[in-house]
């Protein structure tokens, strides 16, 4: 498949800290692909580099095959995007906001008007278009951003928290768009939301510490766990003596606690009796087993403690 976006050992740092480690991956064109991971992860350092808003420190960035910053004039037209902030001139309206963003990639009025219209429609925005920026709510100004972000019809959207603002029927609206975008563009973006990336994705990427730890659709990565699973058993009491001693069993994996509730995995029901065992007589009040999820999936020391 041909690549909208290519990264040969891309880094970017701040001061002495890392912020992007050396990433080498491509993006199909046509796919949706969502980053996810801690805040501290690197992931909207990443949209902005990727969208030619900064420059890494060392690697290249290649848009459709040219370099994002020997070539940035030529690909700026190419690419959408859509930061967590809503940046809307305050005292435009959303329309004027939208029209002078598509006259600046020199689109002629009469498309702009079909295109705000067009998008405005699907998003609800309609009845908002002249009100000044300040006047409208968080939820409509971020809609109003994706729709100021695609009047010049990049081949690439770039989205830093898509639904960040909006309500549950907004949510929807927007995804029923950008889920109508597959295939004509190539659409990427971070969410903390693990609930949408499941249900909109070709293909995950799961950033820790600047560096991509797992990579694949849901399904592909959740086969790397598939004889895991997650643990709960609640006691009656859990004193610290306890809970250490249950923490140090060596197939228990990534062990935590909250209140006399004991949280962990392991590679198969065998480690729940395990721990039954060590825990002798101590009472128990409530027990639950599950496989794995994407929420399990981000938890980083998991993924190194139990995928080595």
């Amino acid at each position: 498949m041909e690549a909208s976006v290519t990264l040969k050992k891309v880094g970017k740092l701040f001061r002495d800290k890392t912020i992007l480690a050396g990433l080498t991956f491509g993006v199909e064109k046509g796919s949706i692909v969502a980053f996810v991971g801690d805040n501290d992860a690197g992931k909207s350092t990443l949209l902005k580099v990727l969208a030619g808003l900064e420059n890494p420190e060392y690697g290249s960035v290649f848009i459709h095959g040219l370099d994002i910053v020997k070539r940035r004039k030529d690909i700026r037209h190419m690419i959408g995007y859509v930061p967590l902030e809503p940046d809307m001139d305050p005292w435009l309206t959303l329309e004027q906001n939208m029209r002078f963003n598509g006259l600046l990639y020199g689109v002629d009025n009469s498309t702009i008007s079909n295109r705000i219209a067009e998008y405005s429609s699907r998003l609800d925005l309609f009845d908002f278009l002249h009100h000044p920026a300040n006047s409208v709510s968080y939820g409509n100004l971020k809609k109003s951003t994706i729709v100021r972000a695609l009047v010049h019809d990049p081949t690439i959207l770039i989205l830093d928290e898509p639904t960040a603002f909006m309500d549950a029927q907004s949510s929807r609206q927007t995804w029923d768009l950008l889920k109508g975008l597959r295939k004509a563009k190539t659409i990427i973006y971070v969410s903390q939301t693990l609930s949408e990336i499941e249900q909109a994705h070709d293909r995950i990427l799961v950033l820790n510490k600047g560096k991509v730890i797992l990579d694949g659709s849901l399904d592909k990565l959740l086969e790397s766990t598939l004889e895991f699973h997650q643990f709960q058993i609640e006691f009656e009491e859990l004193p610290d003596e306890l809970y250490q001693k249950l923490s140090t069993i060596p197939t228990v994996v990534t062990p935590s606690r909250m209140n006399n509730i004991f949280y962990f995995y392991g590679r198969s029901r065998k480690v729940f009796f395990q721990v039954l065992k060590e825990a002798g007589d101590t009472l128990m009040e409530d027990l639950d087993i599950k496989k794995l999820g994407l929420r399990d999936l981000m938890d980083s020391e998991f993924v190194r403690k139990g995928l080595d």
